[in-house]
C-alpha cells in the first residue's frame, strides 16, 4: 500500500470514529505538503466541512487530533486555513527507506505487462548529417522507450530512413558535377558530413543560377505578367523559387531526370545512390554509437514507398477512397475536419502519407504491436492526424492506439536552422564541443589528475554527454527551445553534470563507509528518531520517484524525471552542507544518512540511465 492510500484509509477511520460518518477513503484529497509549510502530506478538509457542518479550520484540528492519538504513522500535525498538514513518524520513514527500490514503479505497472509498443524516432535523410534537431528527436525517443520499458511494456525501437527523393538526388548531382571523384576517405571527412557538403553545394549553385536568371527577359516578363498588385521583384522571386526549380532551372531538370532514372532502376544512378548512402550510413552509425542510440530495426523509404500503394488501391476497391477528375486517388476526410488528401498522384506515384501507411502495416507484421508512437516535430501535426484517420478507415488493428509525440523545434539565437544553407548545428560538432568543455573544466579543477588518461577521458565523455542530453531533455517536449551552445555546456546549475556530481559525492561516502567497516550487518539506525527537514525532503523525493517514472512514461515527457532528479541532487547537496555524516555524534544518525544517501544514489543512477545518461564514479 502506498503512503497516500494508507493516509486516506487512516483519515476515513478518524472521521468515522470521531463523527460517526462513513466516507469513501479514495475520494479524500491528500497531496504532498507545500515546501513552505511543515509536514509531509496534506489532507484538504474543505470538501468535508460542508457535509459535516463544521468550519474547515476546526474540522482539520479534530481530525488531526484523532489521527495523532490513534495512528502510529502520524507523529504530529498543524493546520493552515483548513489544510491539515501531517508529519509522518520517524519509524514509518525508516521502514519506508529500508524497503525502497528505485524500480518500485514496476509494482504499479501491471496493466502494461505484455503490451508491445513500437516507437519511431530519428528517421533522418541521407542527404545531410544528423543535426541539433535530430539530437532532440533521438534523445526524446530513446528516453521515452526506456521509460515505457521501466513501466512494464515490451518496446521496439525503429526508424525509417528517408533514402530516396529529390533532395537525395541534389546531393548526388552536385557530387557528380563538382566533386571530381572525391570520397570521404580522400577528403578526410566523416561520410554523412561529406555528402551533406554536396547538398549545400547544390543549393549554392542553384541560388547563383536563380539570381542570374532573374535578370533575364523571360524572368522580367513573368514578373510583369504574374506579380500581385504592388508586389516588388524581391518578394515575387522569393515566392517563385519552387516554380523556377520545377520548370526553368537547368540544375532542377538534371536533378529531376536523375530521380526518374532512379525510379526506373537505371544501373549507373542506382550504383551512385548506393555508394553515397553507404557513406552516410557509416557516418550515422558513428554518431549513434557516441550517443548510445540503438534501433531494433531500420526501415528504408526506398523499400517501403511502394507498400502503401497496395493499401490505397484496396481502399479504392472498397470505396474508402475515390478517384478524382485528374486521375489522382484521394481520401475525403471532410467529416473529421481534415479536408481532402491525395494518396496517389495522377501519374500513380506515391507520397509520404502513402509510404507511412505501408510502413505502419509492415511494422504490425514484424512486431504485432498493441500501440505505436511517432516522435516527430510539431510541424507535422496535421500529417499524423491524417495518417491515423486513414489507418482507422483501413481497419488496421492497432489504429486506435497510435500516438504522435509532437515536440517543439530547436532554434538558434540567429533563427531557424536550414540544412540546405548549411546553418545547422551538426550533432558531431556539438558532441565534440561539450566533450571539449568537460575536458577544460576537469583540467581547471584538477580533481582527476591522479587517474589514467583513459579513465579521465571516459569521465570527460560521460560529463560532456550528460550536459548535452540533460539540457535537451529537461524541457517539456511540447515547448520550442532556444539552443545556446554557450549555455548548453555550462557544467553548473540545472544541468546533467550537477546531478552527476551529487552521485559522485554519494559514491565517495559509500567508499569511505566500506573502508571503515560501516556497512556490515550490524549497521543500524533503529535508534534514530529526530528526522531533520532536509532528510524528510529527500524521503518525500524518493517516495515520488517511482510514480514520476510512470507519469513520465504515460505523458511521454522525460522532463518530469529530469527535473525531479535535479531536485533530488539539490536536496542532497543541501543535506551534504547542513548535516554531518561521519562526524555525526549519534551513530544512528550516521547510519541513517548513509542509508538515505545510498538509496538516493541508486535513484539518481537508475533515473539518469532511463534518460540515457551514464554516471561516473569520479569527477
Amino acid at each position: 500500500m502506498d503512503i497516500v492510500t494508507l493516509l486516506q484509509e487512516a483519515a476515513a477511520r478518524a472521521i468515522r470514529d470521531k463523527f460517526d460518518r462513513e466516507v469513501e477513503a479514495a475520494k479524500l484529497q491528500i497531496m504532498q505538503t507545500r515546501s513552505d509549510f511543515e509536514g509531509d502530506f496534506t489532507l484538504v478538509t474543505f470538501p468535508l466541512a460542508g457535509a459535516l457542518r463544521m468550519p474547515p479550520q476546526r474540522l482539520a484540528e479534530e481530525i488531526g487530533n484523532q489521527l495523532q492519538a490513534e495512528e502510529a504513522v502520524v507523529e504530529k500535525f498543524n493546520v493552515v486555513k483548513g489544510f491539515l498538514n501531517l508529519s509522518l513518524s520517524a519509524n514509518f520513514w525508516k521502514e519506508f527507506l529500508m524497503n525502497f527500490s528505485p524500480q518500485g514503479q514496476k509494482a504499479g505497472a501491471e496493466e502494461n505487462s505484455g503490451r508491445k509498443l513500437v516507437i519511431e524516432y530519428c528517421s533522418p535523410n541521407t542527404n545531410k548529417p544528423l543535426h541539433l534537431g535530430h539530437l532532440r528527436n533521438m534523445l526524446l525517443g530513446a528516453a521515452c522507450a526506456n521509460l515505457h520499458e521501466a513501466a512494464g511494456k515490451k518496446v521496439y525501437r525503429v526508424q525509417v530512413i528517408n533514402d530516396r527523393g529529390i533532395a537525395i538526388c541534389k546531393s548526388m548531382l552536385a557530387w557528380q558535377l563538382f566533386a571530381q571523384g572525391a570520397t570521404p576517405e580522400s577528403a578526410a571527412v566523416k561520410g554523412d558530413h561529406f555528402v551533406g557538403q554536396w547538398y549545400v553545394e547544390f543549393e549554392k549553385h542553384f541560388r547563383g543560377e536563380y539570381e542570374a536568371w532573374q535578370k533575364s527577359e523571360e524572368a522580367q516578363r513573368l514578373f510583369a505578367e504574374r506579380r500581385k498588385k504592388e508586389q516588388g521583384q524581391q518578394e515575387f522571386f522569393k515566392t517563385f523559387k519552387n516554380e523556377y526549380f520545377n520548370k526553368y532551372s537547368q540544375l532542377g531538370r538534371q536533378a529531376r531526370d536523375m530521380l526518374i532514372k532512379w525510379e526506373e532502376g537505371d544501373p549507373e544512378v542506382r550504383a551512385l545512390w548506393a555508394k553515397m548512402n553507404a557513406w552516410v550510413y557509416e557516418g550515422f552509425e558513428q554518431t549513434f554509437e557516441k550517443l548510445g542510440i540503438t534501433f531494433d530495426k531500420n526501415y528504408y523509404e526506398s523499400e517501403t514507398y511502394r507498400l502503401g500503394r497496395e493499401m490505397v488501391e484496396k481502399g479504392l476497391e472498397h470505396n474508402l477512397f475515390y478517384k478524382a477528375s485528374d486521375g489522382s486517388v484521394q481520401a475525403d476526410l471532410e467529416d473529421v475536419g481534415l479536408g481532402k488528401k491525395v494518396l496517389l498522384r495522377s501519374d500513380g506515384t506515391t507520397l509520404y502519407i502513402t509510404q507511412d501507411l505501408g510502413t505502419a502495416h509492415l511494422r504490425y507484421e514484424d512486431f504485432g504491436m498493441d500501440e505505436m508512437t511517432y516522435v516527430v516535430a510539431d510541424e507535422q501535426n496535421r500529417h499524423f492526424k491524417v495518417l491515423f484517420e486513414l489507418l482507422k478507415r483501413l481497419g488496421e488493428p492497432y489504429a486506435d492506439k497510435l500516438y504522435h509525440l509532437s515536440y517543439g523545434m530547436v532554434e538558434l539565437p540567429e533563427g531557424k536552422m536550414k540544412s540546405r544553407e548549411g546553418t545547422v548545428v551538426d550533432a558531431d560538432n556539438l558532441i565534440e564541443e561539450v566533450i571539449s568543455e568537460a575536458r577544460k573544466n576537469a583540467a581547471e579543477r584538477g580533481e582527476t589528475a591522479d587517474i589514467s588518461p583513459e579513465e579521465r577521458e571516459d569521465i570527460n565523455w560521460k560529463v560532456g554527454l550528460a550536459a548535452l542530453k540533460f539540457y535537451l531533455l529537461k524541457v517539456s517536449p511540447a515547448k520550442w527551445m532556444m539552443f545556446d551552445p554557450r549555455e548548453s555546456v555550462d557544467l553548473q546549475g540545472q544541468t546533467g553534470p550537477y546531478v552527476q556530481y551529487a552521485y559522485v559525492r554519494i559514491r565517495g561516502l559509500q567508499r569511505r563507509a566500506e573502508a571503515e567497516g560501516l556497512l556490515k550487518s550490524d549497521f543500524s539506525f533503529d535508534a534514530y528518531q529526530k528526522l531533520e527537514a532536509v532528510e524528510r525532503q529527500l524521503l518525500l523525493g524518493l517516495y515520488k520517484y517511482p510514480q514520476l517514472v510512470l507519469q513520465a512514461a504515460r505523458e511521454y515527457d522525460p522532463s518530469l524525471l529530469a527535473n525531479h532528479l535535479y531536485f533530488l541532487a539539490k536536496a542532497f547537496n543541501k543535506m551534504w552542507h547542513e548535516l554531518p555524516v561521519f562526524s555525526a555524534e549519534d551513530p544512528a544518525a550516521r547510519a541513517f544518512r548513509l542509508q538515505l544517501s545510498s538509496r538516493l544514489g541508486q535513484s539518481l543512477y537508475e533515473g539518469m540511465k532511463l534518460l540515457g545518461i551514464a554516471m561516473p564514479d569520479k569527477m
